[in-house]
């Protein structure tokens, strides 16, 4: 254990834990941007998997470090080119890398998903774990090899490997929420790894590409992402406020649910054919909606859809409502569809909306294209609605069933949204955190908001006030 009092072991130490760390930042944005596409109860464990086995790898190939040497002795030339087993397996990584990060950013920014007939097209879990273990190899053997190079003590380099692996443990989790809550983020991060896998190819035909240029390359485009006051020359006025919110929303668009822009069920107006022609009449009249569900008793028992014009037409001339909606059947979709998919749902419905269930058949809501636009462009009130979020001077009066991205998007924030969380509305959140539903006059505490319940029932929460605490750079500002 004398080795253990020579100052230079403990240098070499810290050295490589950062060098560890620093060759593992790539590896660990690729798992964060492929736990994603799992549904949010297994992203934890896909993380805890894949990040795991990088570190078995990693103990396995320093254990038999003499034949990691000979992995850089050449196998063989082509042309001018000397290949070892090294370079082949980077070779094959960087290729495999970029066609990864290829598809991933057509996948995006097409807002196309792999598997269209699975609600939200949530990849298999063991196909992630098995492309997070091919590309845990590739960095592994990196990562060994200036281990290998940097420390001539086995011992010292398996502690310097577990450590930087419990680094990455502990920040996996919070950096996979941070780029998957910032779609220019995971853009930049896809990027980045398509010059990590050129980087990688060069490195299998010799070129050696120091990593530190990639990493300044990718902050700086990510600092060029985040400034307002970016030095790239744009338009004057080409982005004011409600164009940001706009493209925004569609950054988000394919990463939320129906039920966050769905109108629930509870604010849906349907029409009950069991009612006298009279009561039809008043009802369509004293309404600003021109479609309307056609129901037997009871909303889950719908006919179908029918325009208000129509069903007063039929009305005068006698005709039976239930007979006129049978006609005309709605569309029927489950609540775990995607908006992107929904969208060409929509185009099938010409003009009318789509009805959403959950898996027993019982309504939750229903979509129309006013909908999705205003998850993308902000809320337009029907004539019979006030807005959902209102500025009353230094707070926000803000309805119960305000979808949280509308809101985050209204105060400038970003940290309401948790897709671990099965939460999608402001009465959602209010509850969660307060652990049960509140009461008039409570006020619940979420950092740096202050929210003060307004109106509730025993059932839910209809409006809240909400104050932002102001920040200290806020100020400064000023």
């Amino acid at each position: 254990m004398e080795f253990l009092m020579d100052p230079s072991i403990w240098i070499g130490l810290m050295t490589l834990v950062v060098l560890e760390i620093v060759l593992g930042i790539d590896n660990l944005v690729f798992i964060a941007i492929l736990a994603d596409k799992l549904p949010p109860k297994q992203r934890d464990k896909a993380r805890l998997i894949g990040l795991s086995l990088a570190l078995v790898m990693r103990l396995a190939l320093l254990s038999v470090i003499s034949w990691m040497v000979t992995l850089t002795r050449p196998l063989f030339s082509l042309w001018e080119y000397s290949f070892s087993g090294r370079d082949l397996i980077m070779l094959l990584g960087g290729i495999f890398l970029l066609f990864k990060a290829t598809t991933e950013l057509h996948e995006r920014l097409e807002n196309r998903q792999h598997d269209e007939g699975h609600g939200k097209g949530y990849a298999s879990f063991w196909v992630v774990v098995l492309q997070i273990v091919v590309l845990d190899a590739v960095f592994s053997l990196d990562a060994v090899i200036t281990a290998v190079g940097m420390v001539n003590h086995l011992p010292v380099m398996m502690a310097a490997v577990v450590i930087a692996m419990a680094v990455m443990l502990l920040a996996s989790k919070p950096l996979t929420r941070f780029v998957n809550q910032h779609p220019t983020v995971v853009v930049l991060c896809l990027s980045f790894l398509l010059m990590i896998g050129l980087s990688l190819v060069a490195e299998g035909f010799g070129f050696h590409i120091p990593k530190g240029y990639l990493y300044a390359a990718i902050g700086f485009f990510q600092h060029d992402a985040d400034s307002p006051s970016s030095p790239v020359p744009v338009p004057e006025g080409a982005f004011a406020e409600e164009e940001r919110y706009m493209i925004n929303g569609v950054l988000t668009l394919a990463s939320r649910s129906l039920r966050s822009i769905m109108t629930p069920r509870g604010e849906i107006s349907w029409v009950d054919a069991d009612l006298s022609v009279d009561e039809i009449r008043e009802q369509l009249l004293s309404s600003p909606h021109s479609l309307f569900p056609v129901c037997r008793g009871e909303l889950d028992e719908i006919i179908g859809i029918v325009r208000a014009k129509e069903m007063l037409v039929a009305l005068e001339a006698g005709e039976d409502v239930a007979s006129l909606a049978s006609a005309s059947p709605a569309i029927v979709v489950p609540e775990t569809l995607d908006p992107i998919n929904l969208l060409g749902v929509l185009r099938r419905a010409r003009g009318s909306f789509v009805i959403v269930t959950n898996e027993f058949g019982v309504v939750q809501g229903l979509v129309t294209p006013l909908d999705v636009l205003e998850a993308i462009a902000g809320e337009f009130p029907d004539a019979d609605e006030t807005p959902e979020i209102i500025s009353d001077g230094d707070g926000w009066l803000v309805k119960g069933s305000t979808d949280l991205h509308a809101l985050q998007q209204a105060l400038g924030m970003d940290t309401l949204v948790d897709d671990d969380q099965d939460v999608a509305t402001v009465a959602g959140l209010v509850i969660a955190v307060n652990g049960q539903i509140p009461r008039v006059g409570d006020v619940v505490e979420l950092a740096p908001l202050s929210i003060t319940i307004v109106e509730a029932n025993d059932y839910r929460v209809d409006l809240v006030r909400i104050v932002k605490e102001r920040q200290h750079h806020d100020d400064e500002e000023e």
